[in-house]
């Protein structure tokens, strides 16, 4: 048990580390981390995500918090085989656009995103168009189902069908991520409107507490 906690810790760790390295691209000073709104992890709970979530414009009704069994099933992936689509699917800040079918088809990571002092989503114009243009290579280690079975519902979250839609859009968020979170979802939130033709479900998952060490 104690050895599998500090093996948690460790994974934490990394990724934070990978996390601000990628964004920053410079030393991981107070300084950098400040400018881009970043704040000290600390544990949440339901009636944090929903008072964030609503700063950030996030429906309550589609608000879910990321089981703490999450990573735990990335790394029990093939880490030698899938070693760098693993790396995309703990970053904190995530959009997954998933077909019906269950595939994913468009994926958005922060470290993908670059831009300084705010992610810049939209480089090349990438979320000018619904789908949106391919930010993060993509990969079919993690199902619509696979991530959906690792969402826990809040107080407020209503059921929904996956066939009552064309596409499910996933985003993860984190208070930690400060208003590079509220960014992500405000283009999020825009680009759907693009879908004009399509029936398009985002659902919002809050994974703050996957970045705090427990002692």
């Amino acid at each position: 048990m104690i050895q599998k906690k500090k093996k948690n810790k460790q994974i934490i760790k990394g990724v934070i580390f990978i996390l601000f390295f990628s964004i920053i691209l410079t030393s991981c000073t107070k300084v950098f981390i400040k400018m881009y709104g970043i704040k000290n992890p600390i544990t949440v709970n339901e009636d944090l995500i929903l008072k964030i979530g609503k700063k950030y414009n996030v429906p309550k009704q589609e608000s879910y918090e990321l089981d703490t069994s999450y990573y735990s099933f990335l790394f029990s992936l093939d880490t030698t085989k899938y070693n760098s689509q693993v790396k995309n699917h703990y970053q904190p800040l995530q959009a997954l656009y998933y077909n019906k079918n269950g595939m994913l088809k468009s994926f958005h990571i922060n470290c993908y995103a670059g831009g300084f002092p705010n992610l810049k989503w939209n480089r090349n114009k990438t979320f000018s168009t619904f789908l949106p243009k391919q930010q993060a290579p993509i990969d079919s280690i993690v199902s619509l189902n696979a991530q959906l079975k690792y969402f826990q519902k809040l107080l407020y979250t209503e059921d929904f069908s996956i066939d009552s839609f064309d596409y499910i859009i996933i985003v993860h968020w984190s208070r930690f991520m400060g208003r590079q979170s509220k960014r992500l979802i405000k283009i999020v939130q825009k680009n759907a409107k693009l879908a004009t033709e399509k029936k398009v479900k985002i659902i919002y998952v809050n994974n703050d507490n996957h970045y705090v060490e427990n002692d």
